[in-house]
């Protein structure tokens, strides 16, 4: 029996029953026309997760079926999903999620063996957090804004983001402590978080994983959370005594770096969401105008906070916004 498709961003997901089976696997299927805004690491996200099983707690487990790779379906609620509402988690979820923090400071590029996707020459040495950053920046600049330049380009002018603003950005995030690196699942939000009926923690999304500086998982964790103030500074320093328990090295530096990587987190949105909330608008030939209103708020306060990084010298008025995206 097949369920589904259930939407993601970036695919629609098969539910399976197996015949003659209780076992539950889901199949992914890449959504048509999306957009892919996001650095990939390893080739297959089944084969990383082969590969971690063991090492990794509660993970999607891979399944050979006539020979396609297939993960187990989890069956619980997202935490996006829970009732506790958008931001402030409970205790035990807490506890979860910085051991598998914990989990995954064990794991250093020297002991994973999974094939990459990326050259070799695009991957920063260990220990490297500056130019693990700067090919962040790089793949932004060149990969979501001048990739998408000749569609959006007026856009971005019209909003006042121009080339220099990577120069400003550069400036604005440079000078990190040098951490050894570890594995990073890199988009660890409510949404990959599934709390199953006992109340266990699973992960699950593993496709944007990669090898690099702790911090960076930390400040995107942070990020797309959206935690309340006191629970943000407690993660944080959770964070690094979980990880200081396995490396030293890999949490040196944290407590000063860790606005800077923020900082290029809340840059980084504002590429991707201009195009992202410019799409959400077009209804056939015409524009959305119910979603409008939402849209420019939303726009005005990502760039808003971004507006330090970047260096820019305005924020776009709410109607300016508007008749940017209308136009």
């Amino acid at each position: 029996m097949i369920s589904g498709p259930l939407k993601g961003y970036h695919h629609e997901t098969y539910v399976l029953t197996m015949p003659g089976e209780t076992r539950i696997v889901k199949l992914h299927e890449p959504r048509e026309r999306i957009l892919w805004f996001d650095r990939r690491c390893f080739r297959s996200e089944e084969a990383l997760l082969r590969e971690l099983h063991g090492r990794i707690s509660r993970i999607p487990v891979i399944h050979d079926v006539e020979g396609m790779a297939l993960q187990v379906f989890i069956e619980g609620h997202t935490l996006k999903s829970g009732r506790w509402g958008d931001r402030r988690i409970p205790e035990e979820v807490h506890g979860q999620i910085v051991d598998l923090f914990r989990e995954l400071a064990h794991v250093t590029p020297n002991t994973l063996e999974v094939e990459h996707s990326c050259e070799a020459k695009d991957r920063a040495d260990d220990g490297d957090c500056d130019g693990f950053l700067e090919r962040l920046v790089v793949f932004v600049e060149d990969q979501v804004y001048e990739k998408n330049s000749p569609d959006f380009g007026r856009l971005f002018t019209d909003l006042g983001l121009h080339p220099d603003a990577f120069a400003q950005l550069r400036k604005n995030v440079s000078g990190l402590t040098r951490r050894d690196f570890c594995l990073l699942h890199a988009d660890l939000h409510r949404e990959n978080f599934i709390l199953d009926p006992l109340n266990q923690l699973w992960s699950i999304d593993w496709e944007l994983a990669m090898l690099g500086d702790p911090l960076y998982d930390l400040a995107t964790h942070l990020y797309l959370m959206s935690y309340p103030a006191d629970q943000e500074r407690r993660m944080a320093e959770d964070w690094a005594r979980a990880v200081r328990g396995v490396r030293p090295s890999s949490a040196r530096g944290w407590a000063e770096d860790l606005d800077r990587i923020l900082a290029f987190k809340r840059a980084q949105c504002v590429f991707t969401d201009v195009i992202r909330l410019s799409l959400s608008l077009r209804d056939g030939p015409n524009v959305n105008w119910v979603r409008l209103p939402s849209a420019v708020r939303k726009l005005q306060a990502i760039m808003t906070a971004a507006a330090a990084p970047l260096g820019l010298a305005e924020i776009p008025s709410r109607s300016r916004i508007a008749a940017a995206l209308v136009r």
